[in-house]
């Protein structure tokens, strides 16, 4: 999390408007070609209707189990074996419910499909039948609002919330897996919370689904829940995916930490900011709104009187890095 600069500033001399160039049109013939993917669709009702049989999910858990063993594929007779089907007949009818989307047919036997695969280990994680709670935890780290160590984080419904058990605020609220919840002790659980959802920010950064991998769009605007003046309003990242609909937002903070120069920085003042967990990545980080039109956002960090300033865009593109002393900076 990240402490606001209140004042709302037009550009200036001194800190630079985000700017964009449109690339040069291409004509007809200079486009790259690109055939279009195959794809072939199987209404959804019908997908997941041949799931309801407790033969075919055991037919599905048993070759997932297999590949975790190292066995790309299992014979009739052992997959028969590992499901409470009565008789072969009956099997092979329920099999066949399952062959071309779930289960494919192999020369030595039968194997997962990719959408066979997703299932059954989201099956057997849980993904889509536990829900976890846990009791509060304490989290080593102050609070970023009002910098007490009394952080802790609980679990409902497979969400953990990191708040603070002095000022009450919360610092955020995200998913974890069920399978996750219950694969670690407790600060290990924190540390596969905070990598779990860094690597999803980074690929939202990058303009990728973590979801569905299909393209992810970032647009900086102000906080919704921000009904105050502008001058109190604090802006944020919006990340959108239009193919599945994953939502995230995040302090636009959040979204640079991964930029070259921001680990540079703190790399050269003998720091590793991937280390920062992301309900407090330190206090010595700025956000302050530059101008409106175009959109343009001064994300700052100072360490060791030396400050590196970044300017994002509407897009969350970085047009501009500054490294400067604290005292250049404030002239």
């Amino acid at each position: 999390m990240t402490e606001s600069e209140s004042e709302t500033q037009s550009a200036d001399g001194n800190e630079p408007q985000a700017t964009t160039e449109s690339p040069p049109e291409s004509t007809e013939d200079e486009r790259p070609w690109t055939p279009a993917p195959e794809e072939n669709r199987t209404d959804p009702a019908d997908a997941f209707g041949v799931l309801g049989n407790e033969v075919r999910m055991a037919a599905l858990r048993a070759l997932v189990d297999a590949e975790a063993e190292g066995d790309d594929s299992l014979a009739f007779s052992d997959l028969f074996e590992a499901t409470p089907a009565g008789d072969t007949a009956g099997f092979s009818y329920h099999l066949r419910q399952l062959t071309d989307h779930f289960v494919r047919k192999t020369e030595g036997g039968y194997a997962l499909t990719y959408a066979g695969r997703e299932i059954a280990r989201a099956i057997r994680a849980g993904t889509y039948t536990d829900s976890v709670d846990f009791d509060p935890i304490a989290v080593d780290d102050p609070c970023p609002f009002c910098g007490e160590e009394r952080l802790e984080a609980r679990g409902e419904d497979n969400y953990v919330a990191v708040e603070c058990g002095a000022c009450g605020r919360p610092t955020l609220t995200l998913p974890f897996p069920p399978g996750g919840h219950r694969a670690h002790d407790p600060e290990g659980l924190l540390t596969a919370f905070d990598r779990h959802h860094r690597h999803r920010l980074s690929l939202m950064a990058d303009g990728v689904c973590p979801e569905c991998s299909a393209p992810a769009e970032a647009r900086v605007d102000y906080r919704d829940a921000d009904d105050g003046p502008d001058e109190t309003r604090r802006p944020q990242v919006r990340f959108d995916c239009e193919r599945c609909g994953c939502r995230l937002r995040s302090p636009v903070t959040l979204a640079v930490l991964e930029h070259p120069a921001v680990i540079s920085f703190y790399h050269d003042h003998g720091d590793d900011v991937r280390e920062r967990p992301l309900w407090n990545v330190g206090e010595e980080w700025r956000e302050r709104v530059v101008s409106e039109e175009p959109w343009c956002v001064r994300v700052s960090t100072k360490i060791d009187g030396e400050v590196l300033a970044l300017f994002v865009a509407a897009n969350l593109d970085v047009v501009t890095v500054r490294r400067t002393t604290a005292s250049a900076s404030a002239s």
